[in-house]
């Protein structure tokens, strides 16, 4: 195998992964659903947020909740909802 030969071999494999490396990028700026993304109709305005996640241990959580203008703090484990319905308190501020 002369010089050449193995010069066009190596650009042919940078090429190859370059290309593949290209589009794994753009897999991940896009993603499967980019088309989805593309249809869907304008943004209107949610009604339900997470406003702040605290993890008490590896089972529990503690999740601030923002419904209509008006907060709930939930207590979270064990794959269900332990305290619900708590009002969160005022910015004492």
């Amino acid at each position: 195998m002369d010089f050449p030969a193995l010069l066009r071999a190596v650009f042919a494999l940078a090429l190859t992964l370059g290309l593949i490396g290209l589009g794994a990028v753009a897999l991940r700026r896009f993603g499967p659903d980019a088309l989805a993304r593309l249809t869907r109709p304008a943004k209107r305005e949610r009604r339900l947020a997470v406003t702040e996640s605290l993890v008490l241990d590896p089972t529990r959580r503690l999740v601030l909740v923002s419904c209509d203008g008006q907060e709930m703090l939930l207590l979270l484990g064990e794959g269900r909802v332990l305290a619900e319905g708590v009002p969160a308190p005022k910015d004492a501020a």
